[in-house]
């Protein structure tokens, strides 16, 4: 899909020109540690593979590997991929699509979505979180993190290197909306200030998969 193409090329070229800033971990940010920790007990409760989906360079899937986790990490970058496995040879990383991902259904026990959903144009939401209630099994954990607001845009800086990729902000309403809509039971909705440099308020959202294996909801799956 040409979303998907922009993003791959914009984060390979990110890659060389920002990659300090995209290679931030979560030390200085203690709401988001404590996210991550409870899903990581969440997910321990009934152990098994988890994907990290737009992992980047691997920073949040380090994380969680250190957390407990048997996590891997997926990114449409092949230059964040291999930032990562450079960074961390002990763990298991794959050039991938978040709508495609390559495990069988009900194969995982977590899916975290960081910050990856909000380059998906808002009519495609819907199949992305059918993918993820494919590969999740019943009870497993999805969480989100994405910035609060209604508007698609691109940050000047990315603009001025001719890339193609938009930031699609999201609503936690619409979100919950469709994770009730494609058979995911809310857990936790929570969001905090912008803090310095951050210009939205960021959103979290952590849902289990239905426990009734056939149950997809309203949503469709290409």
């Amino acid at each position: 899909m040409d979303f998907e193409a922009g993003t791959r090329d914009a984060y390979d070229r990110l890659s060389v020109t920002h990659f300090g800033h995209l290679n931030s971990s979560v030390e200085d940010r203690p709401f988001e540690r404590a996210l991550l920790r409870a899903f990581a007990d969440l997910v321990l409760r009934e152990p098994g593979p988890v994907a990290d989906v737009g992992c980047g360079a691997g920073v949040l899937t380090r994380h969680l590997a250190d957390l407990g986790l048997d996590v891997f990490g997926v990114d449409l970058s092949p230059a964040m991929i291999a930032h990562a496995r450079a960074a961390n040879p002990d763990l298991r990383f794959a050039e991938g699509s978040m709508l495609r991902l390559d495990v069988p259904d009900a194969a995982l026990a977590g899916l975290l979505s960081s910050y990856s959903l909000i380059h998906v144009p808002w009519p495609e939401r819907p199949r992305a979180l059918a993918e993820f209630h494919r590969a999740l099994r019943p009870g497993g954990v999805l969480m989100l993190a994405f910035q609060i607001g209604d508007e698609a845009y691109c940050p000047v800086v990315v603009q001025e290197m001719g890339l193609e990729v938009t930031w699609y902000r999201q609503q936690p309403d619409d979100l919950v909306e469709l994770l009730a809509a494609g058979g995911f039971a809310l857990l936790f909705r929570g969001e905090r200030a912008p803090a310095a440099g951050e210009s939205t308020p960021q959103g979290y959202l952590l849902a289990t998969r239905n426990p009734e294996q056939g149950e997809r909801g309203d949503l469709e799956r290409d």
